[in-house]
């Protein structure tokens, strides 16, 4: 009978757990937004820059899989932070149909931006069914541009100093990272947008050194306690989230989105990343 017990107990306990982190990871983790704070090191920064920072947004996913008023929400707090510049690292959308044309419209009446500059790119997703829709995408940077976001599809721009060169996605209809890589200027304090991170291992960096900031993975969004993700959207399984010393000269920083693909997360929260420019 004690034994009976005890096996009773311990199914009713586990059943309890399983119900509580599967609750957690359904209603808590997905809109649990971790601030991160990372120094950046750059090349040819100009003094006037040093201490300023940069805010990395990525990944909003705003459609129907989740309630987007935590997008609207999260940007209320990111603007109280005052970042001097802001940069958009793709998936505006999760893209079904019209409807999400309307609802990015509502989302980026709240965009946050930067004192001194605010630029983005484009993600897969931002391209519609099958990464393939360019009127879909077409759509979305009119919308982003309007918001005060200009998009940079394998191009550069110099915001008070800082040089940012944006590559158009990598799974997207417009890649084509040689029109921009082959013709930057390594003198100028370069940051390298690149929603998806295996990028990183192709042939196109002309000897770029410096930072690469994507998007993409979403850290996972399910990553089991001392494992690696057991699902990542690239091919390189090394390019999870966070700081990644690439041993070239250049370092990629994944950031583990704002917005959700799905509704579900654990141990791997939701970010906005908040980088502080110091001089290499």
């Amino acid at each position: 009978m004690k034994r009976r017990k005890f096996i009773k107990n311990t199914v009713l306990t586990s059943t309890g757990v399983g119900f509580l982190a599967g609750l957690y990871s359904w209603q808590i983790e997905p809109f649990w937004l971790e601030f991160v704070n990372v120094q950046m090191p750059v090349q040819h920064l100009p003094e006037n820059l040093i201490g300023k920072t940069v805010m990395q947004i990525s990944d909003m996913h705003v459609g129907n899989r989740f309630d987007y008023q935590y997008i609207i929400d999260s940007f209320k707090k990111a603007q109280l932070l005052s970042p001097d510049f802001v940069l958009y690292t793709g998936d505006y959308v999760s893209y079904e149909n019209e409807t999400q044309v309307e609802q990015l419209k509502e989302v980026m009446k709240f965009a946050v931006k930067g004192n001194l500059g605010t630029a983005g790119i484009l993600g897969n997703h931002d391209y519609g069914k099958d990464w393939a829709a360019q009127e879909v995408a077409d759509k979305i940077t009119t919308i982003l541009q309007t918001a005060g976001v200009p998009i940079l599809s394998n191009e550069q721009k110099e915001m008070n100093g800082l040089n940012i060169i944006g590559l158009d996605d990598y799974w997207g209809m417009n890649f084509n990272p040689n029109k921009i890589m082959s013709t930057y200027d390594s003198k100028k304090a370069n940051i390298v947008l690149c929603h998806n991170p295996d990028v990183c291992d192709l042939n196109v960096w002309n000897d770029y050194k410096g930072w690469i900031l994507a998007g993409h993975t979403h850290g996972g969004q399910v990553k089991p306690p001392f494992l690696k993700p057991p699902m990542l959207p690239v091919k390189n399984k090394k390019y999870s989230a966070g700081k990644i010393d690439l041993n070239d000269g250049r370092t990629l920083y994944i950031n583990r989105a704002l917005g959700n693909l799905h509704q579900i997360r654990f141990n791997v929260r939701p970010e906005i990343t908040i980088f502080t420019l110091i001089k290499l």
